[in-house]
């Protein structure tokens, strides 16, 4: 959820980098937590380094969750979870990686443009250890990099949004301003306003700059839906990790609102199943399907290294259809699909 940044050596020293948080799908934390499944040290070690929240976030780090456990059900093995804290520092980043690879966990996954640089510096450490790093790019021999094409999926709910929005007005919440989810405002922009030109698109942050509250806040995700919703919005579209679910609580309390999930698809997702006559769709953002091909790949002997970035094209985003809200718009959303597939149509990575 952020335009990925290729990072070089001397960058991975950088003071900027110690600045990077969660990741969308994010959930606040002030315990760093563990926890392993294992099937008698047969198989695969995996070794997961969660964003903060960690398991049972309702999107982001649950996705790669269940990445780890098809393979660790597949190949056998033990997974390793350690999850972060919502004050970790860089150096809590890089011991939680050394910890893992001392214990011989190999691959390694870090959830989450936050590991980049302590990945950067720890994979070097190990190099006989495969490291994955979500949503950024790491040059390393080692690592894999895992990325996305979050704007093209997001393209797709502006699409949607435009096409049922009955007050031609929507809105934006997202979480923290930073250029990962601004990928996500400006592929939802794009999609809205090549559907229908005169729909309004509200924006709003939840916060900026180091305050990464935003990702973590059900409450101020709630309170900037419902002022969209009280200004006439009709469609809220949310990539702000568990802040989303309080917009979705939201557009839920108001008849013919319609929200928009994101990462996991959240219509299914138990702990919202209160609010899912309200989900017309989610932006489902396929980590899973990364970190198993990543650990499979390690299984093989043959670890997946470089950039491998999922895009619309490998279904690495797409639109959840559960609900069946936008079964009557799968005409108009497979054209715009195809368009952006064939190059027809640009999506933006900046608003």
């Amino acid at each position: 959820m952020r335009r990925v940044a290729k990072l070089s050596a001397a960058c991975i020293a950088s003071a900027a980098l110690a600045l990077t948080a969660t990741a969308c799908g994010s959930t606040s934390s002030e315990e760093d937590s563990s926890s392993s499944t294992t099937d008698g040290g047969k198989g695969v070690k995996i070794g997961i380094a969660f964003d903060v929240g960690g398991r049972g976030d309702r999107s982001f780090n649950d996705s790669a969750a269940r990445g780890a456990d098809k393979a660790k059900e597949e190949f056998g093995g033990e997974i390793k979870e350690l999850t972060a804290k919502s004050s970790d520092t860089e150096a809590d980043r890089e011991q939680r990686l050394s910890d893992l690879a001392d214990a011989g966990y190999n691959p390694i996954v870090g959830v989450g443009f936050a590991y980049a640089a302590s990945i950067g510096k720890v994979s070097a450490k190990y190099p006989k250890v495969s490291f994955g790093i979500i949503d950024s790019v790491v040059d390393a021999k080692n690592v894999n990099s895992i990325t996305f094409t979050e704007e093209q999926g997001s393209y797709l709910a502006g699409v949607a949004a435009a096409l049922k929005t009955k007050k031609n007005h929507v809105g934006f919440v997202g979480g923290v301003d930073t250029p990962l989810i601004k990928k996500f405002e400006a592929g939802y922009a794009q999609g809205v306003k090549d559907t229908k030109p005169g729909v309004k698109v509200d924006v709003q942050y939840l916060s900026r700059g180091t305050d990464l509250s935003g990702f973590s806040s059900p409450d101020k995700g709630k309170e900037a839906a419902s002022g969209m919703l009280d200004n006439g919005a009709d469609v809220v579209y949310a990539a702000a990790g568990s802040s989303g679910n309080g917009a979705i609580e939201a557009v839920n309390g108001v008849k013919g609102a319609w929200a928009i999930g994101v990462d996991s698809d959240q219509y299914n997702i138990p702990g919202l199943a209160k609010y899912k006559s309200s989900i017309l769709t989610s932006m489902v953002k396929n980590v899973d399907v990364g970190v198993y091909d990543f650990v499979k790949s390690v299984h093989d002997g043959k670890p997946l290294t470089g950039v491998n970035n999922y895009s619309l094209a490998k279904d690495g985003v797409s639109l959840a259809t559960s609900g069946g809200f936008i079964d009557d718009i799968k005409p108009q959303l497979d054209a715009a699909k195809k368009k952006i597939v064939d190059g027809t149509i640009k999506v933006k990575t900046t608003p």
